[in-house]
């Protein structure tokens, strides 16, 4: 036989665990959605930003660094893509001028739009195999280890590393 045949056979028994399926089936799902925002020159970490943005309008960067569990530097920097794109502006918080408070433009919730567009037809891409009633059963456990595990809902652990 083959040795390059026989590094793909999976080896005999009950076959990965569910954590190994979640893990695989993240890092699958995750590669596509930023090959697929990719085409709207964004990064999964801009686009989170967005999204973080749009949820909460006028919060400062700070916070939203909190929220999103990543390094305040590394926070201003993604805004600064993000500012100097016309995306998102920077205001002084009234309540204290030290810090910007952040809002979306015009262009940034268009994009928005778009990545939403983006984000149905991927997960329709990535759950083919479910039916309607399947899909809602899957969001629903995940959505309760996700809980369990202390996740922030809505926000990529993967900030925290970027």
């Amino acid at each position: 036989m083959n040795t390059a045949v026989e590094a793909v056979v999976p080896p005999p028994g009950p076959g990965p665990g569910s954590a190994f399926l979640l893990a695989q089936i993240g890092a699958h799902a995750a590669g596509r959605f930023a090959e697929r925002i990719g085409a709207l020159d964004l990064t999964p970490p801009q686009t989170g930003l967005l999204r973080a943005v749009a949820a909460a309008p006028g919060q400062s960067q700070q916070a939203l660094a909190s929220v999103l569990g990543t390094p305040p530097s590394r926070l201003v920097a993604l805004v600064d893509q993000l500012d100097e794109r016309g995306l998102v502006e920077r205001r002084r918080n009234p309540a204290d001028r030290r810090l910007h408070a952040l809002y979306l433009t015009s262009a940034g919730e268009e994009l928005l739009r778009r990545i939403a567009d983006v984000g149905r037809e991927h997960d329709d891409a990535i759950c083919a195999a479910l039916d309607d009633g399947e899909r809602a059963t899957l969001r629903a456990l995940l959505a309760r280890i996700a809980d369990e595990q202390g996740l922030t809902p809505g926000v990529h652990p993967g900030y925290r590393h970027v």
